[in-house]
């Protein structure tokens, strides 16, 4: 063997060992929920934590206390599927385990949203279609007394830690790179399609534009409604199906164009049945695991899934992979292949 070879080989060999230690470290999801311990009704807020630090909020919702969480911690980056109220968050919980799991006690959002309090909060970068990131950049301006600009992206990254809140609207199909301080790599946010709709509701709208919308009792739509797809630093690829009844993009576009290994699936009767959710899984998205949220039921008790829910219905008709409820304050650790190395049972 000559020495270009073996130069060769090692070079090779080094590129492999890194691989292997990035595959190594792991992705934290933490869903938040109204009770802890429990999957429940509400239950849709849930951050993301790459191994480089960048941490992401998907869905805040009705089940976080708003800006002053003390189970947020730092939140770089805010994600909304759609603009309906219990992903918005016109509602909120004042502290945890109020109420049932079937029916958890809240009190209002209004009028700026738990979406748009945690933002402001945390001088958190909004990614999202463009009509609900201008929406909500003029609710966290109320909130702030200072517009919402736009985040920079020098070098084609928004970086992690920003000195205000900003917007990073995108379309359906649109990416953003998101990239902690020292980082050589980022975690790359993409919308992709969801069937579903993004109207607002009319209690989140100033008192003129209520008036001109109430005769016809209707309101407005703030664009097309979607998924994301995640792709962290490690290699874990996740997809977030928004609420969504079945499409052929999940396996286009989700299973063979981003190769997801990991699917956070929402569930809800108005959306999606449990068996065309598990159809989704099985046959269009094949991810390696999947974890269950938004079951619009209270799904377990004592951390255990309830027979005779849909979740149940959901997790039995899933077949070759394992299925994780999203139960509120327990982190889970996945690696860069979906396998689940802490925080699961």
């Amino acid at each position: 063997m000559t020495a270009l070879h073996i130069s060769r080989l090692f070079v090779a060999l080094l590129g492999m060992l890194a691989a292997s230690s990035a595959y190594s470290q792991t992705v934290k999801i933490t869903p938040l929920g109204t009770h802890t311990g429990e999957l429940c009704d509400r239950d849709r807020a849930t951050i993301f934590e790459d191994p480089t630090g960048v941490r992401i909020l998907y869905d805040a919702g009705q089940s976080v206390m708003g800006g002053n969480d003390p189970r947020l911690g730092t939140i770089h980056v805010v994600l909304l599927s759609h603009a309906h109220t219990d992903h918005i968050g016109d509602r909120k919980i004042t502290a945890l385990n109020m109420g049932t799991c079937d029916k958890p006690e809240t009190i209002s959002a209004l009028p700026n949203s738990t979406t748009a309090e945690i933002a402001a909060a945390k001088n958190s970068s909004l990614i999202m279609i463009r009509n609900m990131a201008f929406f909500l950049g003029r609710k966290i301006q109320n909130i702030s007394g200072k517009p919402t600009g736009n985040c920079a992206e020098p070098g084609g990254a928004i970086a992690a830690v920003q000195a205000a809140p900003c917007l990073a609207p995108v379309e359906l199909g649109g990416s953003k790179l998101v990239k902690a301080a020292g980082a050589s790599r980022g975690v790359e946010i993409t919308t992709v399609h969801a069937a579903h709709d993004s109207t607002l509701s009319r209690e989140l709208l100033t008192d003129a534009q209520k008036k001109t919308l109430e005769p016809d009792n209707i309101s407005v739509s703030l664009g097309a409604p979607s998924g994301y797809v995640i792709k962290f630093t490690n290699g874990l690829k996740v997809y977030l199906s928004g609420d969504t009844g079945l499409h052929s993009e999940m396996k286009t576009v989700v299973h063979d164009f981003h190769r997801v290994n990991l699917a956070v699936m929402n569930l809800g009767p108005n959306a999606i049945a449990s068996d065309a959710a598990a159809y989704a899984m099985n046959e269009l998205v094949q991810p390696a695991a999947v974890i269950v949220s938004h079951p619009n039921e209270g799904a377990t008790s004592g951390g255990i899934i309830r027979a005779g829910t849909r979740t149940s219905d959901f997790i039995d008709r899933v077949k070759g992979k394992p299925v994780y409820p999203a139960i509120s304050g327990r982190t889970m650790e996945f690696d860069g292949s979906a396998n689940c190395v802490a925080g699961c049972w």
